[in-house]
């Protein structure tokens, strides 16, 4: 089963990357973003993509730059996620065969996202949005559009976003922090996973 869950490991090293990764494969979550931020950021994709690669889509986020997308590109990575709805960033990342999900708030900024060939949408910052805004913009967008919230939405209120119109959700903070071990990114990986499965399948 492919979750529409994107783990966000900002701040992870290299060193940790795999064991977390395998771990987070493990709990169910097959799709893995490391924030170009982080330390050493593209080692951790190659080392992600070389040992649980296989049916995993693993990418960067925090990418604002075409420099950024080709880098990413070549050290085997699938998925590229901006904070930011720049045109030349989704070109290059559809240019290369990869995934593009630009961050967007207005809808000035999400059918720009998807005229410039955007796979799917990133709203961010999710609490600032509400699931409310993305309800209201539900109404206007395509529907076989992907919106992801990201930045506020947690198992506690995945409910929420999903009837507002979500597809799926972009986990940072409440999953990985720099400093947790890696049995508080398993445990927190299977409470996510249960509380999403619990409620799509219901």
């Amino acid at each position: 089963m492919s979750r529409p869950l994107i783990a966000i490991l900002r701040g992870v090293t290299p060193n940790e990357v795999v064991p977390i990764g395998a771990a987070l494969v493990e709990a169910g979550i097959t799709r893995i973003e490391v924030p170009l931020n982080s330390p050493d950021p593209l080692t951790s994709i190659s080392r992600l993509v070389e040992t649980v690669g296989e049916g995993v889509l693993i990418g960067a986020g925090t990418v604002l730059s075409t420099d950024q997308v080709d880098s990413v590109a070549g050290v085997g990575g699938k998925l590229i996620v901006s904070p930011d709805c720049n045109h030349s960033v989704i070109k290059a990342t559809k240019a290369a065969g990869m995934q593009s999900f630009p961050g967007v708030m207005t809808p000035t900024e999400a059918f720009s996202a998807l005229r410039h060939g955007a796979d799917g949408l990133k709203f961010f910052p999710g609490n600032l949005i509400g699931p409310s805004g993305l309800k209201a913009l539900r109404a206007v967008l395509p529907a076989n559009v992907s919106c992801y919230a990201v930045g506020g939405a947690a198992p506690d209120n995945f409910a929420l976003w999903l009837e507002a119109g979500a597809d799926g959700f972009g986990i940072g903070s409440g999953l990985f922090q720099p400093g947790f071990d890696l049995a508080q990114v398993t445990r927190r990986a299977q409470t996510i996973v249960s509380a999403y499965d619990a409620l799509v399948t219901s």
